[in-house]
């Protein structure tokens, strides 16, 4: 028997506005014409209309409705797919460089917020990168030396740090990265949409994009009108494949998010989590983790698939729904009869080197994108917007020297599926590992994480246990 999970069309945060824009149905001319209503577009569209640009946003839904409405509300500075990787890939330098783009977009984020008066429940007191099993004790340790002499703003929490934070105990000890927080995406979303309508922006929702006709005068072609305008910013991150635009450049990644029922106040007095830090474990796939302002747990990520083709089926996925439940009963043992509320997915972004990628292409060099987050967009996307304005207004943006590099597009299929299958089975198959080990470590050291006061009353005993390869 199938088992039919409760699903949110968009996400729990957000749902289509009572103000809806009407769609696009006769032509127009515009200065600057935006694709995408999300984080990217939308910030664009507000940074050009601060230099009096006339511009049109086209969204084929309602904005916000892509991943800028359905992430897990993390404001994190993690970037690629981590800084040894970074340090590896193209040095001390430029690896820097990535780290202060990543603060200084959690920054600019944040500023948006503060500019246009956005209350979307921000708690800066930033996210954790969690260890689940003694064995990521090193790796995370050395990551925060890394991160530190790199410029970012990171500290290493031991396990008697983690418990007197009360961070719950199944995380052992992480990585804090001390800028940024949590905060409500659909909240974000909108207040960027109702910022951008009242800074006279044209939006249209509604109006998918169906393709882009390059000239000194660019169109863009949507069902029943066109938009012809000066420059046109690509803002679509993982649909960007499904406009036909730089078809190799980014490839979409399904992920799934839940919310339980809320916590009674005695199971959140027991919990601890008193800074509701943001949590995401040091998985190959990672599990994220936080409170909502209704006292909910989000979690999710950790099983993400790729579809052939860079195919957008739908977010409803069973598989990935029982894995993330899966996971949260392993985390949180305590709330074992706790339900689920319901479930959510949407589509990430990742270029080859898991960077964002800012470009400028057509032969009038007047058709700019900016894209690919691989999963860290809240604040990167925000960013992307200021920088792009700045390639439309034929400037260099100060932030640009961060992603100068040569970019490398997906290969073709069958071997982007290919590729994507293997890492997919062989990140997953080290990640089952890691979770048997867990398992049989709780099993043995007979550790239930009920409470912070419990899991601390524990510490000198597990860890005397496990000295061998313990969280000192």
């Amino acid at each position: 028997m199938t088992v039919q999970f409760p699903f949110e069309e968009v996400s729990i945060w957000l749902s289509a506005p009572d103000d809806r824009r009407p769609r696009l149905r006769e032509d127009v001319r515009a200065d600057v014409a935006v694709i995408g209503g999300g984080y990217t577009g939308l910030s664009t569209a507000l940074s050009l209309r601060k230099e009096g640009a006339d511009v049109v946003v086209l969204e084929r839904d309602f904005a916000g409705s892509g991943a800028s409405g359905r992430n897990a509300g993390h404001v994190a500075p993690t970037i690629g797919k981590d800084l040894p990787t970074l340090l590896r890939m193209f040095g001390e330098e430029r690896a820097s460089k990535l780290v202060r783009f990543a603060d200084h977009a959690v920054d600019y984020a944040v500023g948006l917020m503060q500019s246009y008066d956005i209350e979307c429940n921000y708690i800066p007191h930033g996210n954790i990168m969690a260890a689940v099993h003694p064995k990521h004790t090193d790796r995370l340790r050395n990551a925060a030396d890394l991160g530190r002499r790199l410029g970012g703003d990171v500290a290493f929490l031991t396990e008697t740090d983690m418990r007197d934070l009360g961070i719950p105990g199944a995380f052992l000890c992480g990585v804090h990265e001390r800028r940024g927080g949590i905060f409500q995406p659909g909240l974000f979303a909108l207040g960027l949409r109702k910022a951008a309508i009242e800074a006279g922006v044209r939006l249209y929702e509604g109006t998918p994009v169906r393709r882009i006709e390059e000239g000194k005068s660019a169109r863009v072609h949507c069902d029943e009108a066109i938009v012809t305008a000066d420059s046109i910013v690509v803002a679509t991150n993982a649909y960007t494949n499904a406009l036909g635009y730089n078809k190799r450049a980014v490839a979409p990644l399904r992920v799934s998010q839940f919310e339980t029922e809320p916590l009674s106040d005695a199971q959140l007095e027991a919990l601890g989590w008193r800074g509701r830090e943001g949590i995401y474990t040091a998985h190959e796939a990672l599990e994220n983790y936080r409170l909502t302002a209704d006292n909910t747990i989000v979690g999710g990520s950790k099983v993400v698939s790729y579809a052939y083709g860079s195919a957008l089926p739908e977010p409803y996925d069973v598989r990935a729904f029982e894995g993330i439940t899966s996971a949260f009963r392993e985390r949180f043992p305590e709330f074992a009869e706790l339900s689920m509320a319901t479930y959510w997915g949407g589509y990430i972004g990742f270029t080859l080197d898991f960077l964002p990628t800012l470009g400028t292409s057509a032969t009038h060099r007047n058709v700019h994108h900016g894209y690919g987050y691989a999963g860290h967009g809240v604040p990167q996307a925000c960013l992307m917007g200021d920088m792009l304005c700045a390639r439309v207004m034929g400037r260099r943006h100060a932030a640009e020297d961060a992603l100068d590099r040569r970019v490398w597009n997906w290969p073709p299929e069958p071997l982007r599926w290919l590729a994507f299958t293997a890492i997919d089975r062989g990140l997953a198959m080290v990640d089952a590992i890691t979770d048997r080990q867990v398992r049989r470590m709780n099993t043995s050291q007979r550790v239930l994480p009920a409470t912070n006061q419990e899991n601390k009353s524990n510490l000198a005993t597990r860890t005397e246990k496990v000295k061998a390869e313990k969280c000192p």
